[in-house]
């Protein structure tokens, strides 16, 4: 509403100005058409803030209809469905499986002060007393704890949220009709100040990740009532990677939250997850807790030799061996972890390296080794998987040929971002790449573009008066308007009509609403200044105030729901959704500008300044209204992103290949480092390269 009573204020001042024009055509139909593109713009925003407010109003005083227990059934059955597909693309771009899973033997934890009372995490005396390799064992033995709650704990790399990602496939691959279904969840997302409860912060993410479950075929409010109803699984990975306390409080958030029917994963680093229960003063409710043990050399041997191919382009025998016999003591302390044998797999096996610099560097320190593995893994998988000759990528291979020294530059510069944030710091939204440079000069600039832009057509049509009092008006609104835009989430579109008659009824009641109102408000205008809009004029701002509300606002009401049909949401699918959304919102305002133009021709507007100026400034009104701008705000800021040599212009290209390439994962719309350590590596380099100093261009 704040900005309909700034487009009010703006309209006066460009009809005073409009009106004391001298121009070829008359000042009084200059005058005329600013008149009616300026009211109508400004009735239909404050036409919208009311209908947002009786909105709310409604919301807030009506009661919530409740979901049958058929709605609940179907949305499990599509959630289910969704987390298979999302996570089995993701297992095969992992290589989890691939020959075989890494043999890591888990076990009950010897910290015992770090598990409730036995009795209330099993039936028996001892839980998890010795896991084998098989996951199906596993699900087996976590189906059979009393409340169904595992922490996975353990140091840097050792397997914490591969072992949570197999639970999942397998947990919910063999889910039972009143299961839960498992979603894993990445705990930085979660401010325990704004989602207390679990179950809040869970239905929060629900509808984030997987927007088909607000599909009207679903029920009322399917992911509330999916985590209010304990019919989730919430995967919550990387407790550690939150400050002291605010650990702390996401276990004291469960334990208040919880109830007896409530199942959880959690993962966490054996140190940290002890210090958030010493500051809590209490452990996780009826939770076991399992630990990896350290792969032997033998094991870690035999599993890279199976990765390698029948015929091996390089002798490998003196590393294996090295490996087995302890004569290598700095690699066989880096490949004792999951991820330090997916690194050695990754730059040398994968690659079709020469291994003899792991012979010496392995004699060494194991710090060098992992840094060395670290440095030679980016140019390995670039140089080992080249992009699809005919363009069209497959699973592994990326789209777009990228040079490996600019990989580790845009790579490096995001995880120093993430650490810089101290909020989240694990997952790479790519609507937050325009909050990484400077917001104001963006906004500043496109202000000055799109407001000289205007000003000059309509002052070389109209007159410089007019010209420069609509040119002036449009850059302050676009300035102001486009302040949120950098913290506005992605937006969703979906054409569909069946079951949503009321939605249409109330729409169309709005617009009649506000097409009076628009009138009205060209009456009061026209006798405000002695000089009478007049009938015809008055009905032409109603009926394009109303239309201009129904082909805008209320089109995007309409299509900003999910699709019964859609998969899990990824970053490429947020990213192209929102896009269209822009698209439908500067295809609504161009009908705006094209209607606006029809009846300046009436009024006895020139058909050049009618027809470019309506189209001008329908296209800025279709574009600055709506509540998603991320795409918009993306396109507007990477250019600067790209002078600096921070990221490519084309970024979601980028993003997209580094998570084939094997380097980022995903998780819902977020792209993820493929390890903390990596992350962190990279980050160091890159504090390095800039002196240790912080952002340069400050939000």
């Amino acid at each position: 509403m704040a900005l309909g009573f700034l487009l009010l204020g703006l309209a006066i001042v460009s009809f005073g100005v409009a009106r004391s024009s001298q121009v070829p055509q008359g000042p009084g139909k200059v005058a005329d058409f600013a008149t009616i593109v300026a009211l109508v713009t400004s009735t239909i925003s404050l036409g919208n803030g009311l209908v947002q407010l009786t909105s709310w109003w409604r919301r807030s005083t009506g009661p919530a209809p409740a979901p049958t227990t058929t709605d609940i059934d179907k949305a499990k059955d599509v959630l289910a469905g969704l987390v298979i597909e999302q996570w089995s693309k993701e297992t095969v771009l992992r290589s989890l499986g691939d020959p075989e899973p890494i043999p890591v033997p888990w076990g009950s934890t010897e910290h015992e002060e770090l598990m409730d009372h036995p009795r209330l995490i099993a039936k028996g005396d001892v839980c998890f007393p010795n896991l084998r390799d098989q996951i199906t064992v596993m699900a087996n033995d976590f189906r059979d704890l009393r409340c169904r709650r595992l922490v996975i704990l353990g140091g840097p790399g050792t397997g914490k949220t591969t072992l949570a990602v197999q639970l999942l496939m397998e947990l919910v691959r063999t889910r039972l009709p009143g299961e839960p279904v498992p979603v894993l969840l990445s705990a930085g997302r979660w401010n325990t100040a704004t989602h207390p409860r679990v179950q809040d912060w869970l239905a929060a993410c629900l509808g984030m990740d997987y927007p088909a479950l607000r599909a009207e075929g679903l029920g009322p409010d399917a992911p509330r009532a999916l985590a209010t109803r304990s019919e989730v699984l919430p995967v919550v990975d990387g407790l550690d990677e939150l400050p002291r306390e605010a650990r702390a409080d996401v276990l004291r958030a469960l334990n208040g939250s919880m109830s007896d029917s409530d199942q959880l994963i959690l993962t966490c680093r054996t140190e940290q997850f002890a210090e958030s229960v010493d500051t809590l003063g209490d452990v996780l409710t009826a939770a076991a807790a399992i630990e990896p043990h350290p792969l032997s050399p033998g094991r870690a041997a035999d599993h890279l030799q199976v990765c390698l191919p029948p015929r091996p382009r390089h002798d490998w025998s003196p590393v294996l061996a090295a490996l087995r016999d302890g004569s290598a003591p700095a690699l066989a302390e880096v490949t004792s972890t999951p991820f330090g044998l997916w690194l050695v797999r990754a730059a040398y096996i994968t690659s079709r390296q020469d291994p003899r610099p792991l012979l010496e560097l392995g004699r060494g320190d194991a710090s060098v080794l992992n840094d060395h593995l670290c440095d030679e893994l980016i140019p390995a998988v670039v140089a080992s998987r080249p992009p699809a000759a005919d363009g069209q990528a497959q699973l592994f291979q990326p789209r777009h040929e990228w040079d490996p020294d600019h990989v580790r530059r845009w790579l490096s510069y995001l995880s120093r971002q993430l650490m810089l944030s101290g909020e989240d710091i694990n997952d790479v939204a790519w609507w937050h790449l325009a909050r990484y440079t400077s917001t104001r000069p963006v906004r500043l600039a496109v202000g000055l573009v799109c407001g000289l832009l205007v000003g000059l057509v309509l002052g070389a049509l109209a007159g410089p008066a007019a010209g420069a009092a609509v040119g002036v008006a449009s850059a302050l609104s676009i300035v102001i308007a486009s302040r949120s835009w950098f913290t506005e989430p992605p937006g969703y579109a979906e054409f569909r009509l069946r079951g949503r008659l009321s939605l249409l009824v109330h729409t169309l009641t709005a617009g009649l609403v506000v097409g009076l109102l628009g009138a009205l408000a060209g009456w009061l205008m026209g006798e405000s200044v002695k000089r009478g809009v007049g009938p015809r004029a008055a009905l032409d701002i109603g009926l394009l105030s109303g239309l201009g509300f129904l082909l805008v606002l209320g089109l995007l009401r309409w299509v900003e729901h999910p699709a019964a049909t859609a998969t899990a949401r990824s970053p490429r699918s947020t990213w192209r959704a929102d896009r269209n959304l822009t698209l439908i919102r500067a295809f609504s305002g161009l009908v705006i500008g094209l209607m606006a133009g029809a009846i300046g021709l009436r009024s006895g507007l020139g058909a050049a300044t009618a027809t470019v100026g309506g189209v001008l400034l329908g296209l800025l009104f279709g574009l600055m209204l709506g509540s998603h701008h991320a795409w918009l705000v993306y396109n507007l800021a990477l250019p600067r992103l790209a002078t600096k040599g921070r990221m490519p212009l084309r970024a979601m290209d980028f993003l997209d290949d580094a998570h084939r390439l094997g380097l980022l994962r995903t998780e819902g719309p977020f792209y993820q480092f493929r390890n903390i350590e990596l992350q962190r590596h990279l980050s160091r380099q890159s504090s390095m390269g800039s002196g240790g100093r912080d952002r340069e261009d400050s939000p």
